[in-house]
C-alpha cells in the first residue's frame, strides 16, 4: 500500500542514532568532531558548554510506573534510553554532544537488575559531576501494597525475588535504592496514581511553561478499501457531490487546485471545515489534559482520491495554524 505523507510545522529535528558511536572514545580527553566540542572537565574554561545535552535518571521501585515517566519525556521531546547499564551514561551523554544540538536533552532509565548498580551508578555520577553536566534523578516510589497488587495483576515474578516471594523482592529492591532515594532530585509516591495522573506530575515538572505538545496525523482514505485501524476519530466526506464524476476532474486529485476548488464550492463544505476544526480544537485540549500526545485523524471518501483528499489538506493546514505539529497521509491516493 502506497502512503502519500507531508510534514507540517514539526520544527523537530531527528535525533542521530547514537548507538552506532558508542564505546568510541574515553572520557579522559578532549574529543572533537563535526565541529562540536565534548567537555571532559580538563578543557580550559571558555569552552562551548551549550552542546552538553541536559540529563534526567529515571529509577525507583519495579512497578512503580518508571515506563510510564520515561514514556511521558519521551512524548515532551527528550531522547530516552531504556535499562541502559549506569557505566555507559557518560558515554551516552557524549554521544549527545556531538550530535550538534539534535539531542540536547537524554533520559536514562537504570534499575538494579545489574548486581554491580550502585559502584557503577556512583561512578557514573562523579563523572558527569566533573563535566558541569546538568542532571536530575527522578525516583518512582510505590507502597508495599500497591507493587504487590500491580506485579500480581500482570502474573511476573519481582526481578530481585528469586525463589521467594514478590515481597521478599520488593524488600531487597527497596533496600538497594535507599541510598539512591535519597539523594533524588524528585521522588514521586505513585501508590495511588493512575497513569494519568502520573504523566500529569512528569508534565508539571518537565513541561515548562508550554502546554504539553500534541502532534497529529490527517490520514485521508477510501472506504472501499476499508477504515484505518489506527483512527482515533473518523469522518464521512460522502455527503460531498464526487469529483469523479466530472470527467475533466476525474484523473486529478485533490491535492490539485480546481479539484479542491470544486470540492469546497459545494454547499457544506466550507462550513464542515469550520466547525469541525473547532470541535478539534475542544478534543485537542481535552486530549493534553488527559496525557494523551497523538491523535490520528481520518477523513475518507469512497476512494480516497478527490474528496477526503482535498478536506485532509484544509484540516491539516487549520491544525498546524494553532501550532499543532501534523503530518498529512494519503493512504489511498494512487491505488486505481
Amino acid at each position: 500500500m502506497t502512503e502519500h505523507e507531508t510534514r507540517r510545522n514539526t520544527g523537530h529535528d531527528t535525533p542521530r542514532d547514537a548507538a552506532q558511536d558508542a564505546g568510541r572514545g574515553t572520557h579522559d580527553e578532549t574529543r572533537q568532531d563535526d565541529g562540536a566540542q565534548v567537555s571532559t572537565g580538563k578543557e580550559k574554561a571558555g569552552a562551548s558548554e551549550a552542546a552538553i545535552p541536559e540529563l534526567v535518571i529515571i529509577s525507583g521501585m519495579s512497578g512503580a510506573g518508571r515506563s510510564t515517566a520515561a514514556k511521558c519525556l519521551e512524548d515532551l521531546g527528550w531522547f530516552v534510553v531504556d535499562n541502559l547499564p549506569p557505566a555507559l551514561i557518560p558515554t551516552m551523554v557524549e554521544l549527545g554532544a556531538r550530535s550538534q544540538g539534535n539531542v540536547a536533552r537524554i533520559a536514562v532509565v537504570v534499575d538494579v537488575r545489574g548486581r554491580r548498580f550502585f559502584d557503577n551508578l556512583r561512578e557514573s555520577l562523579a563523572d558527569l559531576d566533573t563535566r558541569g553536566v546538568t542532571r536530575r534523578i527522578v525516583f518512582l516510589e510505590s507502597s508495599e501494597e500497591a507493587l504487590v497488587r500491580r506485579f500480581e495483576s500482570v502474573r511476573r515474578p519481582h526481578p530481585l525475588q528469586g525463589d521467594g516471594r514478590i515481597v521478599d523482592g520488593i524488600a531487597a529492591e527497596r533496600e538497594l535504592l535507599r541510598e539512591l532515594r535519597g539523594d533524588a532530585d524528585l521522588v514521586i509516591d505513585t501508590s495511588s496514581l493512575n497513569v494519568h495522573e502520573l504523566r500529569a506530575k512528569m508534565d508539571a515538572q518537565f513541561a515548562g511553561d508550554e502546554e504539553p505538545e500534541l502532534r497529529a496525523t490527517v490520514m485521508s482514505f477510501g472506504f472501499k478499501y476499508g477504515l484505518p485501524v489506527d483512527a482515533d476519530l473518523v469522518v464521512d466526506m460522502r455527503f460531498l457531490p464526487n469529483p469523479h464524476w466530472v470527467p475533466e476532474l476525474r484523473p486529478f486529485t485533490g491535492r490539485n487546485e480546481e479539484v479542491a476548488a470544486y470540492v469546497f464550492n459545494q454547499p457544506g463544505a466550507k462550513e464542515f471545515l469550520d466547525r469541525y476544526a473547532e470541535l478539534l480544537r475542544l478534543i485537542a485540549a481535552g486530549y493534553r489534559r488527559e496525557g494523551k500526545r497523538y491523535v490520528t485523524i481520518a477523513v475518507g471518501c469512497t476512494g480516497g482520491k478527490h474528496r477526503s483528499v482535498a478536506m485532509s489538506e484544509k484540516l491539516a493546514a487549520r491544525l498546524a495554524a494553532e501550532g499543532v505539529e501534523t503530518v498529512v497521509v494519503h493512504r489511498d491516493m494512487g491505488r486505481e
